[in-house]
C-alpha cells in the first residue's frame, strides 16, 4: 500500500522559531527522509513554503475565484509531506509516530486511493 503523511502545522509556528531552530528542524526532517529512502519506503518528501505565497483556486459555474494567502481564517497549514510505498497501515502509523515533526505538529496519515472510495 501507499500512504501520504501530511505535516499539519499551526500557522505562524515557523515565525516563532529562530533561524537556527528552523534550520535544525529542517535538518531533522531531511535526515528522517533519507532514513526512509534507505529503507526503500519513501517515494518523495517535500517541505512546502508558507501560505503567504499561496493561492486558492475555485472554478464554479464558469467563474474562477482566486484567494491569495495568507488566509486569516486558517489555523493550520500543510507544511510538507512524505509519500510512502510498500507499507502497511501499521507501518505508516509507526513511521508517522517516529517523524520528527510529530513533536511540534500533527502528522496525518492518509491512504492513497480514488476519491470515490
Amino acid at each position: 500500500m501507499s500512504y501520504m503523511l501530511l505535516i499539519v502545522e499551526p500557522v505562524g509556528q515557523r515565525a516563532e522559531r529562530t533561524p537556527e531552530q528552523g534550520r535544525e528542524a529542517y535538518a531533522a526532517m531531511v535526515d528522517y527522509a533519507q532514513s526512509l529512502e534507505a529503507r526503500g519506503k519513501l517515494v518523495d518528501a517535500r517541505s512546502l513554503a508558507s501560505t503567504s505565497d499561496s493561492v486558492r483556486v475555485q472554478a464554479r459555474g464558469g467563474r474562477t475565484t482566486l484567494l491569495d494567502g495568507p488566509y486569516a481564517e486558517a489555523k493550520e497549514m500543510i507544511g510538507g509531506f512524505f509519500l510512502l510505498q510498500d507499507v502497511t497501515y501499521e507501518e505508516a502509523i509507526a513511521i508517522a509516530r517516529d517523524c520528527p515533526a510529530a513533536q511540534w505538529c500533527t502528522v496525518e496519515v492518509r491512504k492513497l486511493g480514488p476519491c470515490f472510495e
